[in-house]
């Protein structure tokens, strides 16, 4: 909202007719939320950024890339789909931020890249300033977790589409990876670890099957306590998206990786299979670790068959890092140093009769 729209009555008298307050948009409740944003932004700042909140676009200084012989840029850009639904019925913004970095920083780290900035769009039907505070909060905190600075963002207000509580998050982000240490398929190697790293729990995928099945279907409560979760559903369901940005960059310092995959929409096998390479397969083996109780809850009790649970959830693996044999022993320190939980979960093998990228084999440990 620009304060070019905030226009004072004129020297004749008070405006009479329409105008943009009349119409449901309040200049001056931006103009505080920004205010109060601006103390969680500051905390994202890396020394390339330049100037502050108030600007029309955010400032990196790109001489601190000269550092690399030839720089690649890696952008992404994503939301949190309809969990921003269940942060509004639970009335609790600032962790839904934390979902949002994941999901853009998460991607972009895939490729070997560094985080380096963000940018973020917040939606509302209303401001309320302290709200869209909590939620810019939310973001910073992640930027920080992935180390990567908040250059800028817009908060929108949109009445007349939206209800007066809803709102929804959008974000883009930029990092950069030098050419020569560029992770992906082509790297990968018949024999190589596929090393899964723990979820922190649903992250940010499947929310629309996960409200049908629980809130719809069952009719549960956010606030019911649920014994196999060991607190409140709507406690486990805002569960954070674990952010692997440094995780991944600090195995790429101190081992050697061929390729991240992402764990987002479409599951473990889908997002696996793209960064296999054509003629290799991978193979993970569902016995060596055990989904965490959300997502038996989310199976049993809206009788979702496994294979659709498996396309549509993490079921409990949120990064997999796909490194040489040798490398494997050196990750897992890494990792756990790091306070990660990973394990090797499977193999890279030559396709064979294999028809996709990527396959689960066996039964989840119980």
């Amino acid at each position: 909202m620009s304060a070019a729209d905030n226009q004072s009555p004129s020297a004749t008298g008070p405006v009479t007719g329409a105008s943009y307050a009349a119409a449901g948009v309040d200049i001056e409740a931006g103009d505080r939320a920004v205010e109060l944003m601006k103390e969680w932004v500051k905390k994202t700042q890396r020394p390339e950024v330049l100037g502050g909140l108030g600007g029309f676009a955010g400032l990196f200084d790109a001489s601190a890339l000269k550092r690399y012989e030839r720089p690649l840029l890696a952008s992404a850009t994503d939301g949190v789909g309809t969990k921003v639904d269940v942060a509004r019925q639970m009335g609790v913004y600032d962790t839904i931020g934390h979902d949002l970095v994941a999901m853009v920083m998460d991607d972009i780290v895939v490729c070997g890249a560094e985080p380096l900035f963000m940018t973020d769009y917040i939606c509302v039907g209303k401001v309320h300033p302290e709200r869209v505070a909590a939620i810019v909060k939310g973001i910073a905190e992640g930027c920080v977790l992935a180390g990567c600075a908040l250059v800028g963002g817009e908060t929108a207000e949109h009445p007349g589409l939206l209800g007066a509580d809803d709102f929804d998050v959008a974000g883009a982000g930029t990092g950069v990876v030098e050419a020569d240490r560029l992770l992906g398929a082509d790297r990968i190697r018949t024999g190589d670890a596929v090393i899964a790293m723990a979820a922190s729990g649903l992250h940010s995928n499947g929310y629309s099957l996960v409200r049908h099945v629980l809130l719809n279907q069952a009719g549960l409560s956010l606030d019911a306590h649920i014994d196999d979760l060991g607190r409140t559903l709507g406690e486990e369901l805002l569960e954070p998206t674990k952010i692997y940005s440094l995780d991944c960059l600090a195995l790429t310092r101190t081992t050697e990786v061929h390729a991240f995959s992402h764990i987002t929409g479409g599951g473990l096998a889908a997002n696996l299979a793209r960064v296999v390479p054509d003629g290799l397969h991978a193979v993970v083996d569902r016995s060596t670790w055990t989904p965490a109780p959300v997502f038996d809850l989310v199976g049993t009790t809206g009788e979702v068959e496994r294979l659709e649970l498996e396309k549509t959830l993490n079921m409990g693996v949120g990064m997999i890092a796909i490194v040489p044999e040798e490398s494997t022993e050196v990750a897992l320190a890494t990792l756990a140093d790091r306070g990660v939980e990973a394990w090797v979960a499977g193999e890279i093998t030559d396709r064979g009769e294999h028809t996709t990228g990527a396959a689960l084999v066996g039964d989840y440990d119980s």
